[in-house]
C-alpha cells in the first residue's frame, strides 16, 4: 500500500468515526484487528472493536478535530494527531456521574496496516486529563 493510500485509509476510518457509521469504520480494519484502548487492556477482534465503540457511543458523543494524519515510509504504519471534542451523556461505569460535561483534549491514534486494513489502533489521550473534565459540572 502506498503512502498516500494509508494516509486516506486512516482518513476514511477518523471521518466514519466522525459520523459515528460504526460499520463503515469497522469495514476497513482487519477481522483481527488489534486495538489498544487508552482506558483499559488490549483487544483482539472486529466484533470487540464493534463492542467497544457501541459501549462509547452510549455514554459519550464526541467528535475528533483539528486532525493530522501523518504515515511511515512504506504505508505501514501511520499516525492521526487530533482534538478529541466530546460530551459526557450517560454515566459510565467507574467514571464520575454524567451531567453534559463536555470537554476538548489532546489525543492520538498509531496504526498499524496490512493488505490494505487496519491491524492495529492504539489511542493515546491522557486519563488524568479526561477524568478531571468529567468530574467537572457546570
Amino acid at each position: 500500500m502506498s503512502e498516500e493510500e494509508a494516509r486516506s485509509l486512516v482518513q476514511s476510518f477518523l471521518d466514519a468515526l466522525n459520523a459515528n457509521d460504526h460499520e463503515a469504520a469497522l469495514a476497513l480494519v482487519s477481522e483481527d484487528v488489534a486495538h489498544d484502548p487508552f482506558d483499559g487492556e488490549r483487544e483482539i477482534g472486529r466484533e470487540k472493536l464493534r463492542w467497544r465503540l457501541g459501549l462509547k457511543a452510549r455514554h459519550f458523543d464526541e467528535r475528533l478535530a483539528d486532525t493530522t494524519v501523518m504515515n511511515a515510509p512504506g504505508g505501514v504504519r501511520a499516525a492521526a494527531e487530533f482534538t478529541v471534542r466530546g460530551t459526557y451523556r450517560a454515566t459510565a461505569e467507574g467514571l464520575p456521574e454524567a451531567a453534559g460535561q463536555t470537554y476538548a483534549l489532546p489525543g492520538g491514534m498509531f496504526f498499524e496496516i496490512d493488505g490494505g486494513e487496519i491491524t492495529r489502533i492504539s489511542e493515546q489521550r491522557n486519563p488524568v486529563q479526561w477524568n478531571a473534565a468529567l468530574s467537572v459540572v457546570g
